[in-house]
């Protein structure tokens, strides 16, 4: 019987310690092989089906998302994601946004030179939800500490006013339960605790569209895309599908194996997995005489000054991240406890 440990080991074997799933994740042997069997096939003349890919991923990410698949965008980018809605909202809307949130979630709003953006500390973006906001959109966990965004109180601030709220889970599908249904939109790259290569990223979007106009529609957006090459589109998909953005194909043939592993082990198991070790690493760390940014309930940990230490630390094998002099180590399901335990030794020395 396959167990979660035995999963994990079957698909991934790093050679070094890496705890950096924040800026990428590891790929499992599945995907790797499932895009190199596309790469090959494509070579040889005899291409696979990796539209069928792009569905089959479309599906696994709705389930992993808690929401109906018509309700699921498939493409490339949150950014353009981002700017997919901005583009929606009307001259002088009222956008609220929190400090520091990740460029791909904000800058697309300031682009948009007519538009009212309001960014406040990320505590405090429910409270600053007033009449008159347009739409709150905020990361669900931040990219730079790992600090988790008070979901549950933003959407009842933008319930209560009338607001639409946007959701980047790209620093949280994978590990955090998801509840996709529970806000207007929630966008997700799926590079990261996703597992999938790059050129993968989602959008979902309300029963009625949420009002989106699909500015970028190409052939692929139609109801019957092969019957859209030519000339305007004459029928847009009546689902999400209308925002999709001309998929990368060769990587949606090895993300469908990625969400696959992660429907297989269980977002709950997954979660108090990364969970343990990040508390783990805390633990260490004040040992150490080092204190944590605050990010409970986070597997991402940032420990201010120690950024400059990122070099040493990937010199002998360690992988972590500097952001902003900060030291982010990031802990997902290939981690263990001895790559926890190898951090604070380095740390240590």
């Amino acid at each position: 019987m396959e167990t979660f440990e035995t999963l994990v080991r079957a698909e991934f074997a790093p050679k070094n310690t890496y705890l950096n799933t924040a800026s990428t994740g590891l790929l499992p042997a599945r995907t790797v092989q499932a895009m190199r069997t596309a790469l090959e096939s494509a070579a040889a003349g005899q291409p696979t089906d990796m539209f069928a890919d792009v569905e089959a991923a479309r599906a696994s990410f709705a389930r992993l998302a808690g929401i109906p698949v018509p309700r699921v965008a498939a493409g490339a980018s949150v950014a353009v994601y981002t700017g997919l809605i901005a583009a929606s909202l009307p001259e002088g809307a009222e956008v609220v946004t929190a400090e520091g949130d990740f460029s791909s979630v904000v800058n697309p709003f300031h682009v948009r030179r007519d538009l009212k953006v309001r960014s406040v500390p990320l505590e405090q973006v429910a409270e600053a939800v007033r009449p008159g906001t347009a739409l709150v959109a905020v990361s669900a966990a931040q990219s730079a500490d790992g600090r988790i965004a008070d979901l549950p109180a933003i959407r009842a601030a933008a319930h209560e006013h009338g607001a639409r709220t946007y959701i980047d889970a790209s620093q949280a599908a994978g590990w955090l339960d998801l509840d996709a249904d529970a806000y207007d939109y929630v966008a997700a790259v799926a590079f990261k605790w996703l597992l999938c290569p790059r050129g993968v990223a989602f959008l979902t979007v309300p029963e009625d569209l949420g009002g989106l106009s699909p500015v970028f529609a190409g052939w692929v957006a139609g109801e019957r895309p092969w019957d859209s090459c030519y000339g305007p589109v004459e029928e847009l998909a009546h689902s999400a599908r209308r925002f999709d953005e001309s998929p990368a194909l060769f990587s949606y043939a090895g993300a469908r194996c990625s969400l696959e592993l992660l429907e297989e082990l269980g977002v709950d198991t997954v979660r108090a997995h990364d969970l343990a070790l990040a508390g783990r690493f805390r633990a260490g760390l004040r040992s150490l005489g080092h204190e944590p940014l605050p990010a409970p309930d986070s597997p991402i940990v940032s420990v201010p000054g120690l950024g400059p230490r990122q070099g040493e630390l990937s010199g002998s094998g360690i992988e972590v991240s500097d952001r902003a002099g900060n030291l982010r180590a990031a802990f997902h399901l290939y981690n263990t406890p001895e790559d926890v335990d190898r951090l604070l030794e380095a740390l240590a020395g």
